[in-house]
């Protein structure tokens, strides 16, 4: 075993940065080779030979499975484990050693761009489907890499962004999801954030690194920067935080050995830090570069099926009036929809795999026996443009046969939901829509296939017969859409986040995305159905919410001390399964707390007429809060009520149940105002003053450009070369999205990137000095500033060299 104590200073600093855009650093003359990291969420984009992270470059091919924010709809932690174990075979076999993923940070609000990748707005649900993903993948001898940590919840200015958030949501709701999965399947690494956290980077935050992750959950694992998310090594290897990533260059060595002789940071911090990037390397060390990469027909006709059953379990039944799915023996079909015949099953952006196969509903319902397929038609634009003649062609498509039903596939166009950008809106194309409309008029039983990696408005609901929302549901969805379609498979899905009727129904609508650095998180917990439930909002679909072609029956619950005991019992002629939740409330709390929070929930199978008695327990997480005057987790005594059912608004079991805790209520703080009743849009500056602790520093550049300022500002820089290079790359990405449809990544990453990421990610070609040079350029002394650039690039380039051959001696 190597011992880092045994390395040279500059040789344990140059440890904790990336050698390239996917390796660690190697240290030949310890034997000490690098590990290879990959994205992989949802399946493994394993690039080779010049490598680029927005997944632009070519990758080898993968299993495509679902999105994660279509895996949570499982609620189903042992297919997450059963994703997570096929990855890890496929990462292993592609030469991974620690796999990117999962996502777990919560949905604070439906248009983050990234929503797709998260699992749910609830972190009892994302921690345990996380847990499930991890333990599958590190089964292998992959390292999993649980990411954004931590309170990223947008994709503008991600980089440059400021969380602002209150102690109390930070722990219970920002959290807990992470500290489930690190509890319960101990990732070998985690991924920080791009945001800063109530002022300081995530990679820096001793609060969320040194306090919480390292102190109070004993995590022993390493943490990774995200790409470019590094912004002073010296402060992120004080906290405990090993590597950034990818490739920095040899400057970032040199900040670290400069801050130990002149006492900046102990010898000891960087000594961990260093051993942390050993132990990893050792622990994967079985896990070598192939070279070949490619799966075996086997191994891709069991993925492949492995992802089709996830898809089974995910697709929800959202509506089903008449009972007209399943489809009946020989039903006659029209198929309408671009997607039907051009399949979308996954987002934009580093998690976007290249499948060795896909399958589309359309050629899925053609080759189905007992379904017969009448017609095809396009029926609208792929891009939104508006097309009238295509409507007309699906019309008298649909009237010229004597069809059954018209199964209509709709969703999110690939624009709409990716890495780097936030959707503007929570609708449907209008281009779609029209289309449904003109299918509605005439006449027929209209079946919607909604894709979506997120929640959407759904203005139809009650113009057509059945909705059934498949998500993105990876390479193997069509198949499982129509064993869902035709009864083959009874659909068992239950929604992991709430659909709102109306985007201006979400509690922070108002104040989302933030164009500037600093994101004040003002509603507090009330995210989701927290704050539906808690004020009353009617939403079109509630969180936990799914139909079946059975129908299930709750009944006989009892409460002990450990947990809750009930009954479920299949009511119908069919098999089937139902989703069963426990959420809970203090009857009189004397802290924010919303109507119900999920604190258990069980998957129940059974067949037709059944019943099974289900138990779930009660854990760490059931009752406890976080009491901010002490800095430490109380539980509350008195009167707990306890809901039981299959979403959060059918809970037809409900009791009381009497718990001894660790305080009496208190007396309440009437400060908060409108928080007590949930009623977060009308809180005022004050009242979120009183629950954040105190009143938030909001930064103002005043007109002059930082190194942490986004790119995206010198918009309204006084230097015409920062305008210039501002507005191209505005330009850029839009021609790009008309040409293609799809959002212009390296356009989206440059703009959100502050320019001190120029020294992350460029291998040493620009150092933290040359990026000082930069910043004074768009600042409106552009000669200054080139001097200052060419200058340090010359002093950057030998000093390299000269940090190179210290760490490659014999």
């Amino acid at each position: 075993m190597v011992n880092a104590k045994d390395m040279t200073l500059t040789e344990r600093a140059s440890l904790l940065s990336g050698q390239s855009e996917w390796e660690s650093r190697e240290l030949k003359q310890y034997d000490l080779p690098s590990f290879v990291m990959s994205d992989g969420p949802n399946g493994v984009r394993r690039q080779t030979g010049a490598g680029d992270h927005l997944g632009l470059g070519e990758s080898k091919p993968a299993t495509c499975f679902p999105t994660a924010g279509t895996v949570a709809n499982s609620w189903d932690p042992q297919e997450a484990k059963a994703m997570g174990t096929a990855l890890g075979e496929e990462a292993k076999d592609l030469g991974v050693q620690v796999l990117l993923g999962p996502g777990i940070n919560m949905k604070r609000n439906p248009l983050c761009g990234r929503n797709f990748e998260y699992y749910s707005e609830d972190p009892q649900l994302a921690g345990r489907l996380a847990a499930g993903f991890i333990e599958g993948i590190q089964s292998n001898g992959v390292g999993a890499c649980p990411k954004h940590f931590a309170v990223n919840s947008q994709e503008l200015r991600r980089q440059a962004s400021n969380s602002i958030v209150d102690e109390r949501t930070l722990r219970e709701y920002y959290l807990t999801a992470f500290e489930i999965a690190i509890k319960q399947a101990k990732p070998w690494t985690i991924m920080s954030s791009y945001n800063m956290v109530n002022g300081t980077y995530a990679h820096e935050n001793k609060h969320l690194i040194k306090d919480i992750l390292k102190g109070e959950w004993g995590y022993d694992g390493i943490v990774i920067s995200d790409w470019g998310g590094s912004n002073d090594i010296v402060e992120s290897a004080r906290v405990g935080a090993a590597l950034e990533m990818p490739a920095a260059g040899l400057a970032s060595a040199r900040q670290l050995v400069k801050a130990v002789e002149e006492g900046r940071l102990s010898e000891d911090d960087l000594t961990a830090a260093a051993q942390d990037i050993v132990n990893i390397v050792e622990k994967t060390c079985n896990t070598k570069p192939s070279g070949d990469g490619f799966l075996t027909d086997e191994q891709k006709k069991n993925h492949h099926e492995v992802a089709r059953r996830i898809a089974q379990k995910t697709a929800v039944l959202l509506k089903n009036d008449n009972a007209v799915l399943p489809l009946t023996s020989g039903a006659k079909v029209v198929v309408v929809g671009d997607m039907a015949a051009t399949a979308r099953y996954q987002g934009s952006g580093s998690s976007k795999v290249n499948a060795y196969r896909v399958d589309n509903l359309l050629d899925t319902l053609k080759n189905t026996e007992g379904v017969e397929v009448a017609g095809y038609a396009q029926a609208y634009d792929r891009q939104g443009a508006a097309n009238p003649a295509l409507i007309d062609e699906a019309v008298n498509t649909v009237k010229s046969v004597d069809a059954d039903v018209v199964v209509a596939c709709i969703g999110l166009d690939e624009r709409s939901e990716s890495e780097g950008l936030d959707r503007s809106h929570m609708r449907i194309p209008q281009v779609q829509l029209d289309a449904l409309n003109a299918l509605v008029k005439t006449g027929k039983k209209i079946v919607v296939v909604l894709v979506a990696g997120s929640a959407v408005e759904v203005p139809f609901v009650n113009d057509v017969d059945a909705i059934l929302y498949v998500g993105l549901s990876g390479q193997a969805g069509a198949l499982a859409t129509v064993d869902v379609l035709t009864g083959a498979v009874n659909p068992s899905g239950h929604l992991a986040e709430t659909w709102p009727v109306h985007y201006e129904d979400v509690p922070n609508a108002e104040f989302y995305p933030v164009a500037e650095r600093d994101s004040i998180y003002r509603e507090g917990p009330f995210v989701g159905y927290r704050y539906y439930t808690t004020q009353n909002v009617p939403v079109r679909f509630p969180f936990g919410f799914g139909l079946s072609y059975s129908t299930f029956e709750y009944s006989a619950l009892s409460v002990d001390d450990l947990g809750v005991t009930f009954t479920v019992t299949n009511t119908s002629n069919v098999a089937g399964a139902d989703v069963a939740q426990l959420y809970v409330h203090h009857a009189n709390s004397s802290v924010l707390r919303a109507a119900r929070e999920l604190k258990g929930f069980q998957r129940v199978e059974l067949e037709a007429g059944e019943s099974k008695q289900v138990r779930i327990e009660f854990d760490e997480y059931t009752f406890r809060h976080f009491d901010v005057a002490t800095n430490s987790w109380q539980t509350e005594s008195g009167a707990w009520e306890i809901f039981v059912g299959d979403s959060v608004e059918h809970a037809p079991l409900s009791a009381t149940h009497v718990v001894k805790g660790t305080m009496e209520p208190q007396s309440r703080d009437e400060a908060l105002g409108h928080y007590w009743t949930g009623d977060v849009k009308h809180v005022t500056n004050e009242e979120f003053e009183a629950l954040y602790g105190k009143k938030p520093e909001v930064y103002d550049t005043h007109g002059v450009f930082g190194p942490n300022d986004a790119i995206s500002t010198w918009v309204d820089s006084g230097s015409w070369v920062a305008r210039t290079v501002a507005n191209t790359l505005i330009k850029q990405g839009d021609k790009a999205m008309a040409r293609t449809g799809s959002p212009d990544l390296n356009s989206l990453f440059v703009l959100n990137m502050p320019p001190r990421a120029m020294a992350k990610m460029t291998g040493g070609l620009i150092s933290p000095e040359m990026v000082d040079g930069i910043v004074t350029i768009a600042n409106k002394h552009f000669w200054k500033g080139l001097g200052h650039v060419i200058a340090e690039y010359f002093r950057n380039k030998k000093a390299n060299k000269k940090t190179l051959e210290e760490i490659t001696r014999d």
